[in-house]
């Protein structure tokens, strides 16, 4: 299939909250196969792609420590619900006949490969899905923070976060109206106007390794593919010259 493609390697950075759906916890099988389906359409055209999975629908380690659990522990306890999330995606992949690969920075053998580079570079290469799973394997770093790491060690052309609305907005826009979209921003102006499109780290990493961070709404039918075209609606983060 010849498609004329913007970013040829990408990581796609999914948070836990919207796999859950309506729920409020756990996985909503539609949400998924929803997941699933934008994936499989993205991989159809040609497109190297990793994934990075949130495990907020879970369970999130800050609000773990909030109620009086050790800040580090709830991190982990968060980064193994990243693996349950990320082997719930392989499933519906490979369902679809995708063929992909899960790796965990925390080693679990029995259900997936630890996190090896050059063997995740391979399995782009062979044109297999690779989910990264358990984030950076070290408490105090979120999954927004992974997912700029292994962009960065995996050469990405671009990062793109799927998120509940079509790009970055100066307030929520399900709360307020008349809130203002940005087609673009510089890294620096998300880090000045604390827009928390992501957390500061994720974003000074994608900045030092000029990885254009691309926000887009996972709801959207076709929508990840389309942004991968240059055509979807989405707001992107990069150096502004």
């Amino acid at each position: 299939m010849s498609v004329d493609l913007k970013y040829r390697r990408v990581l796609l950075k999914v948070s836990g909250e919207a796999l859950m759906g309506t729920r409020e916890y756990g996985l909503d099988p539609e949400m998924v196969a929803r997941v699933a389906d934008e994936i499989q359409s993205v991989h159809a055209l040609g497109v190297e792609l990793c994934l990075v999975i949130g495990g907020g629908n879970i369970f999130r380690g800050i609000s773990g420590s909030a109620v009086g659990m050790e800040r580090a522990s709830g991190d982990y306890i968060g980064m193994l619900a990243t693996v349950i999330n990320s082997l719930a995606v392989q499933n519906e992949l490979e369902q679809r006949g995708v063929t992909t690969r899960v790796q965990s920075a925390i080693s679990m053998q029995a259900i997936c490969e630890p996190y090896i580079r050059r063997r995740a570079l391979r399995h782009l290469e062979k044109n297999r899905v690779v989910i990264f799973a358990a984030g950076t394997g070290n408490p105090f770093f979120t999954t927004d923070t992974a997912a700029a790491l292994r962009a960065s060690e995996m050469g990405c052309n671009a990062l793109l976060k799927a998120t509940k609305v079509d790009g970055v907005y100066d307030a929520d826009p399900n709360q307020v109206p008349d809130a203002v979209r940005f087609e673009r921003l510089g890294y620096l102006d998300v880090l000045s106007r604390d827009l928390q499109v992501m957390d500061a780290s994720a974003i000074s990493l994608a900045r030092e390794n000029r990885i254009p961070i691309l926000v887009f709404s996972i709801f959207e039918n076709g929508g990840f593919a389309k942004v991968l075209q240059g055509c979807g609606r989405c707001t992107i983060i990069g150096e502004l010259t």
